[in-house]
């Protein structure tokens, strides 16, 4: 077993050279990312007064499947998409800090599961709205790496994550929230980004 560092590659040629690039480059993205979801709550907020919130998940209906990809993007108060920032600085920033790449597949591929397991199995007269299904999926990723991947880095990680965050596993249970809480959504993210620390080792083995 090996230790695992992040894959930042390329080698420094001055002070702050392609290190620091690919450091600045990743906390930009993260700062894109909670930049477009405070704007696009802000516009809803100040100028739609709430309507946005119709185009979340509503599971089994027609009109509710756009929300697999807008919900992520929508919240419903300022409570609420100030704890999701906190979540995509800390589990966010963390992933693609380990790896970058692996940050994209998470985010993409945890909004799907998120979406379309909450429209599956989600309960019929809610809305499903925001970005903890994406935060569950990152959560999910960083707690399986090191089990899938078996590399004493990956382990150490997974182990630090679920000792700091492992509580959030108590809102992944049909009863959590009195019905406020989108259960559905942050199971179904956990799931995906479990599927994405699968996949993504599976492919690393086949390279190597």
């Amino acid at each position: 077993m090996g230790v695992d560092i992040p894959e930042l590659g390329g080698v420094p040629t001055r002070t702050g050279g392609v290190f620091g690039l690919s450091l600045r480059r990743r906390a930009a993205t993260i700062g894109l990312f909670l930049a477009l979801f405070w704007m696009v709550w802000l516009i809803d907020d100040l100028l739609l007064h709430g309507t946005l919130a119709q185009y979340g998940v509503v599971p089994r209906t027609m009109h509710g499947l756009l929300g697999i990809i807008f919900a992520p993007f929508l919240h419903a108060s300022w409570s609420h998409i100030s704890s999701n920032t906190l979540g995509v600085l800390m589990l966010g920033g963390l992933l693609i800090l380990r790896n970058e790449e692996a940050f994209w597949v998470v985010s993409i591929l945890g909004a799907l599961t998120a979406g379309v397991g909450t429209w599956l199995i989600g309960r019929g007269n809610a809305v499903h709205i925001g970005a903890s299904g994406v935060i569950f999926a990152y959560f999910g990723y960083l707690l399986f790496a090191g089990i899938f991947e078996r590399r004493i880095g990956s382990l150490l990680l997974s182990v630090l994550v679920f000792l700091i965050w492992g509580g959030m596993l108590w809102s992944t249970v049909p009863s959590y929230g009195a019905g406020m809480i989108s259960w559905e959504g942050h199971l179904c993210g956990l799931a995906g980004g479990i599927m994405a620390a699968k996949l993504l080792t599976q492919r690393k083995t086949a390279k190597e």
